[in-house]
């Protein structure tokens, strides 16, 4: 089980509101993101999932968030590196503890 929290991001495209200019798939790269991956100590379920994704995606210019239990890794993409001690904070207040990058 995993829990992603993506948040909308300005495209600025007129081919159509996901920023492509093919009409079809999805896509969940950014242009211009930056993807971290963190390791977080506590998370056993999906409620766990969730709590980390939603604190993180609190963070300005968090474009959207996957945390995965089993593995205890939080993926983040950015429009720009976060600060360390922005997302420790969140994953503090989420109730767990931020290990470090994985």
């Amino acid at each position: 089980m995993t829990a992603e929290i993506e948040t909308p991001a300005a495209t600025g495209s007129c081919c159509s509101p996901a920023g492509g200019c093919q009409g079809g798939g999805a896509t969940d790269v950014q242009v211009g993101a930056v993807t971290t991956v963190y390791k977080v100590a506590g998370m056993t379920c999906g409620h766990c999932e969730g709590a980390v994704a939603g604190e993180i995606s609190e963070i300005e210019g968090v474009g959207s968030v996957k945390a995965v239990a089993a593995t205890g890794e939080v993926t983040v993409v950015s429009a720009a590196p976060l600060d360390e001690e922005a997302v420790r904070a969140a994953v503090d207040e989420a109730g767990y503890e931020l290990v470090g990058r994985a």
